[in-house]
């Protein structure tokens, strides 16, 4: 397993990294998508139907095309935290962690002591211990774990400062749909009053050292979110694979 996380290597180095949303357990789509150029795969237990179980190849295949997969989990929970991390993925997504102390929680899960309480077993995450032993290689994993908490409620707006300054915080992501539905726009992200909150967002961590996160439909998208400060942008392969079937099929007289 490589103790390097390209991902959080581009960010500390002030570039931006593209990835897809993976919520099918499928090692074929994470293969396809990795050599498209994405910089990441982004594996999604929350929406989606991966498991742990499922999980795994989708790791392998990525690893074997040379980028990192990260995990949105379901739950902010240590147990579910832990259980993807032993698989070697490079990185966890909270979703709804509208607290600082919650962000502090997810945090603490991903890393191994002195930042964090992560349980410390063997198996993969060491080499099935034929590596180096397991005191050289904490500091390494700790490192290479980037921690990923959502904004997705309004209501978080308060403790956003806060929030941004929890130790440990990599990846701030906005998630528009559910924050469209915490402001009473279910089904509404591009509502002038969700995207004037995004903008509060982007403008209250600008200069600051935890970048920002979102998704983006398309390149168009993408570009504007780029524009606006965020330095993580993740579109979705059904999404993707959608729109080429229906563009091929609408260029196609019948």
């Amino acid at each position: 397993m490589q103790l390097t996380n390209r991902v959080r290597e581009t960010l500390r180095e002030g570039g931006v990294a593209l990835g897809v949303f993976v919520p099918m357990p499928s090692a074929d789509v994470v293969e396809v998508c990795a050599l498209a150029g994405f910089d990441f795969v982004m594996l999604d237990a929350e929406h989606g139907r991966i498991s742990p179980e499922t999980a795994y190849p989708m790791i392998l295949a990525a690893e074997a095309r040379g980028v990192p997969a990260l995990a949105r989990v379901g739950q902010n929970d240590r147990q579910v935290i832990l259980k993807f991390l032993d698989l070697g993925i490079a990185g966890v997504m909270i979703p709804r962690t509208d607290t600082p102390e919650q962000v502090a929680a997810a945090v603490a899960a991903m890393r191994y002591y002195p930042r964090g309480e992560r349980g410390l077993a063997g198996g993969r995450t060491f080499d099935y211990g034929m590596g180096a032993p397991a005191n050289e290689l904490v500091p390494h994993l700790n490192d290479r774990v980037l921690a990923i908490a959502q904004f997705e409620n309004v209501a978080a707006l308060d403790d956003l400062e806060a929030i941004l300054a929890t130790e440990g915080l990599d990846v701030l992501f906005v998630g528009p749909n559910d924050l469209a539905q915490s402001m009473g726009y279910p089904g509404e992200p591009g509502h002038p009053e969700v995207q004037a909150t995004i903008d509060r967002i982007c403008a209250i961590a600008r200069g600051g050292s935890v970048p920002l996160g979102t998704v983006a439909a398309d390149a168009a998208a993408t570009n504007r979110q780029l524009e606006r400060g965020f330095r993580i942008v993740v579109s979705s392969a059904p999404a993707l694979l959608a729109r080429a079937a229906q563009d091929l099929l609408a260029g196609v007289p019948r």
